[in-house]
């Protein structure tokens, strides 16, 4: 079973938006897919709860049982488990950081967000677990996407080629307990998840 962390010390990066959405993703192409739930706000479960499908599945929990969670999700036959953190919460995104097999480090194309995407990083540092920043958000037009990518550079953390979009799309399907492969499954923003999911997939060796 792969393991995959969406982390940042951040709020409003988009990690609960990223994570249902490469959940669904990875069940759109076969996998058993496990959504654990981190952040005490409980986004993905609230999610979860509008969804008329029972998958994937998602379960609330507290750091403290991810080891014992995960086990169980392995035996029980998960292919991959997705985890979904709470921003300023270190203790949190540290173990999930050690118990995954990468790390996936949401930013949006903005200047205070680039500086705070250090303290993430040293996270994953600690953690000694492979990391990938992923632009969120980013505008259709522009040269932000590029500069963010350069200055993403100077943390030593490669920048995934793909990105998601300043796009409505996402914020109207979570409404409905869904993603936009479901709502708009030939719409950009849908390109973009499986993008962004085929990447990842192929740097964790599914």
């Amino acid at each position: 079973m792969k393991t995959l962390a969406i982390l940042s010390r951040k709020g409003g990066t988009g990690k609960t938006t990223i994570a249902v959405h490469l959940a669904v993703a990875a069940e759109q192409a076969g996998l058993t897919t496990a959504l654990i739930d981190l952040d005490p706000q409980a986004s993905a479960i609230s999610w979860s709860d509008k969804r008329e499908k029972d998958t994937p599945a998602v379960i609330s929990a507290h750091s403290s049982r991810l080891p014992d969670l995960l086990k169980k999700a392995e035996e029980s036959g998960v292919d991959i488990a997705i985890i979904d953190t709470a921003a300023h919460a270190e203790t949190s995104a540290l173990a999930a950081a050690r118990v995954a097999t990468i790390a996936l480090i949401p930013c949006r194309p903005a200047s205070l967000d680039l500086i705070a995407i250090g303290a993430t990083v040293d996270v994953v540092k600690l953690a000694n677990v492979p990391a990938r920043v992923v632009l969120n958000g980013t505008p259709a037009r522009g040269k932000l996407a590029d500069e963010a990518r350069k200055a993403i550079e100077s943390y030593g953390v490669p920048c995934a080629p793909c990105s998601l979009g300043h796009r409505m799309a996402f914020v109207h399907a979570l409404i409905d307990g869904l993603t936009v492969q479901e709502t708009e499954p030939r719409s950009k923003a849908s390109n973009e998840v499986h993008a962004l999911y085929k990447y990842l997939i192929k740097e964790i060796e599914v």
